[in-house]
């Protein structure tokens, strides 16, 4: 026997009928967040001086990772 049920709900229903949490206020303040750090990000490569800046704050351990993941980048031939 075969049995099929199709369920017409939102998924904010569906959350709700299965005892999920509703993470959708947490949810729009990280595409919030993320986007004023994009917006700072994209201000910060448009001016170089602050992006030289930027660069040039890295130091000790962050800036030999650095050189590191730049030495494994594949040679150009």
């Amino acid at each position: 026997m075969k049995l099929t049920v199709n369920i017409d709900c939102t998924p904010a229903e569906a959350r709700a009928f299965f005892g999920q949490p509703d993470l959708e206020p947490m949810n729009n303040m990280i595409v919030e967040e993320m986007k004023k750090r994009a917006k700072e990000n994209m201000d910060t490569l448009a001016d170089p001086e602050r992006l030289m800046a930027q660069w040039m704050a890295m130091s000790g351990k962050s800036f030999e990772q650095f050189q590191s993941m730049m030495g494994m980048a594949p040679k150009k031939k």
